[in-house]
């Protein structure tokens, strides 16, 4: 998880400056973060419920940071990292919705 927000992070960073760009980076640098605190948060909670209520919010988050990366204006040469951060985060979708299931 800390290694998607780090690589997010790292994408951020060479996005176009725009107006919109701007925007869309802000939210998916928090979202991208989100996972992993929520992700931290669910591997030390006291209960059930809590845990369950953690990665259903990471799963959620991955989700978000999925749309933020598709609004992004990345330039051509960075196309292959937005993949590869979507993969990832789908990934991680799946990964969190599988843990729920099986709860």
């Amino acid at each position: 998880m800390f290694k998607f927000a780090y690589n997010t992070k790292l994408f951020v960073k060479k996005l176009p400056r725009n107006i919109s760009n701007i925007e869309y980076a802000k939210q998916l640098i928090r979202s991208s973060g989100s996972v992993a605190a929520n992700y931290i948060e669910a591997s030390e909670s006291l209960s059930k419920k809590d845990f369950v209520m953690r990665i259903k919010i990471c799963r959620k988050e991955a989700k978000e940071s999925v749309l933020w990366l598709r609004l992004v204006d990345a330039l051509t040469i960075h196309e292959a990292e937005r993949k590869i951060l979507i993969d990832e985060a789908t990934q991680l979708m799946k990964i969190f919705g599988a843990i729920i299931s099986k709860i």
